[in-house]
């Protein structure tokens, strides 16, 4: 009876673990599973940027050229005998070998190899129209100089910053105040007027856009920074509902507590609620940055007549009208410079940046 117990208790834990083994199997392969599908989703969300890149360092002859790879490349060549030759990949008893042509004949052409040029001339029969040429790595990092130069892009840079940062300043400082009254003070209409604020979300740019224009021709404004900047100062409804939305997440004791201390409205703003609140500040300040960096209508409008106070957006625009039929790749090396500000401010602030978007939709 106890040899017949054993066995049993041997059957029963072989069982268990073929069984233990077996989900193993299938939480690896699950694993293998999203983690291939993740690596393929990445893969193409980031092929056009790769492709961009790679862009921008080719020239127009690397471009244009027959079965370019996609990374930049020339066509190798090999100079022999003081004549420079193009290199092939010639398929020889089943190896392919980088051979340079030197003479070229319709069913028997012959080569030379770069490697080892004592050994002769390798005769190989076939056309040699048929081979692929041998590519050498050629990157051409002189389009990013060159846009550097041609573009003034050290001027359209600092006009860019100043009015992102300026603007961005205006929109935290104002979207701010205009949250905290929202959420921490009671008055009659409160409810309505914050209706009317979210609204306006709704309202068409287009809309807007002949009024706006007509307004700051009446000032004389056209053809200055202050179009682009005056209205940052004075909310909007988007950032104001993130920020209003977050503030409400934080207690009210804390701001009981800091007025039986005898902090004021302001400096309760300023010692309790912003120091809690800084994942949302960042997060409009970011979304405020990428839209001011990337904003190509209000600059193109405002100031399409001062060359010298223009951004970056309407610069390689006109640069792009005029350089994209002849270098392609200069276009794409400024669009890429252009974007290297905000993808490193995002990189930076993630973290925070995530945090904040998060909690703005938790209702307290």
């Amino acid at each position: 009876m106890a040899l017949m117990a054993q066995q049993d208790h041997s059957l029963l834990s072989d069982r268990q673990n073929r069984e233990a083994h077996q989900r193993r199997r299938a939480r690896t392969g699950r694993s293998f599973g999203l983690t291939f599908f993740a690596v393929v989703l990445v893969a193409g969300f980031l092929s056009p940027l790769l492709r961009s890149i790679s862009l921008s360092i080719k020239n127009p002859e690397q471009i244009q050229a027959v079965n370019q790879p996609i990374w930049p490349a020339d066509p190798q060549t090999f100079d022999y005998q003081g004549q420079t030759y193009d290199v092939y990949k010639v398929p020889i008893k089943g190896v392919t070998r980088d051979l340079a042509l030197v003479q070229k004949r319709r069913t028997e052409s012959k080569f030379i190899d770069p490697t080892n040029t004592a050994a002769g001339l390798i005769p190989w029969q076939g056309s040699w129209r048929s081979l692929q040429n041998a590519w050498t790595l050629a990157p051409q990092w002189s389009n990013y100089s060159e846009v550097w130069q041609t573009l003034n892009y050290p001027r359209l840079l600092f006009n860019t910053a100043a009015i992102a940062l300026i603007g961005l300043t205006g929109t935290v400082v104002s979207c701010t105040l205009v949250a905290y009254g929202f959420a921490r003070f009671r008055f009659r209409g409160r409810s309505i007027l914050f209706t009317i604020l979210i609204a306006t979300i709704f309202l068409p740019a287009a809309v807007t856009l002949i009024p706006t224009y007509t307004i700051f021709v009446k000032l004389g404004w056209v053809g200055t920074w202050l179009p682009l900047l005056v209205p940052t100062f004075f909310a909007n409804a988007y950032d104001v509902f993130l920020l209003r939305q977050y503030l409400m997440t934080i207690p009210r004791e804390m701001d009981e507590a800091a007025a039986i201390d005898g902090a004021g409205p302001f400096r309760v703003l300023t010692s309790v609620i912003i120091p809690q609140a800084w994942p949302v500040i960042i997060a409009v300040a970011i979304f405020h940055l990428v839209y001011s960096w990337n904003d190509f209508f209000g600059p193109l409008i405002y100031l399409s007549s001062k060359p010298d106070l223009q951004t970056l957006s309407v610069g390689l625009a006109q640069f792009s009208a005029v350089r994209s039929a002849q270098n392609p790749g200069l276009v794409q090396a400024g669009t890429l410079m252009t974007m290297v500000v905000p993808v490193i401010v995002f990189l930076l602030f993630q973290r925070v940046f995530m945090r904040g978007v998060v909690i703005t939709g938790v209702e307290k």
